[in-house]
């Protein structure tokens, strides 16, 4: 860790900063360089659109499909697997609770039916 007097002043910082962005500047050749009449950047909401031919969107509409297509099945196969399942989730609301308890009882006692 860099003690008060070792970190250098925000005005070093700064002119180095400044330097290396000359640097940079001219490192770029001139097709790098952005257009100086040219928009510049701009975020990706404000770019105008990019339309895609029916062709494109069809091409995208089948993959979309296809990916949704895919995770249902993988979502049933889930669903179906033989991962052992707790009773509680099984048996849905008390009362049914109630009933496999009282049966479990019964099962397990020693009175049995004869």
């Amino acid at each position: 860790m860099n003690t008060p007097d070792e970190r250098p002043s925000p005005d070093d910082a700064l002119s180095h900063a400044r330097a290396a962005r000359a640097k940079m500047a001219a490192a770029l050749t001139e097709d790098q360089e952005p257009e100086p009449d040219g928009p510049g950047w701009q975020p990706i909401w404000k770019r105008p659109r990019k339309f895609k031919s029916k062709a494109a969107k069809k091409v995208e509409l089948r993959k979309q499909r296809r990916q949704l297509q895919d995770a249902g099945k993988r979502r049933l196969a889930a669903g179906n697997s033989r991962r052992p399942r707790s009773r509680q989730n099984r048996i849905g609301n008390a009362a049914a609770r109630r009933d496999a308890r009282a049966l479990s009882r019964v099962r397990h006692s020693i009175a049995s039916l004869w």
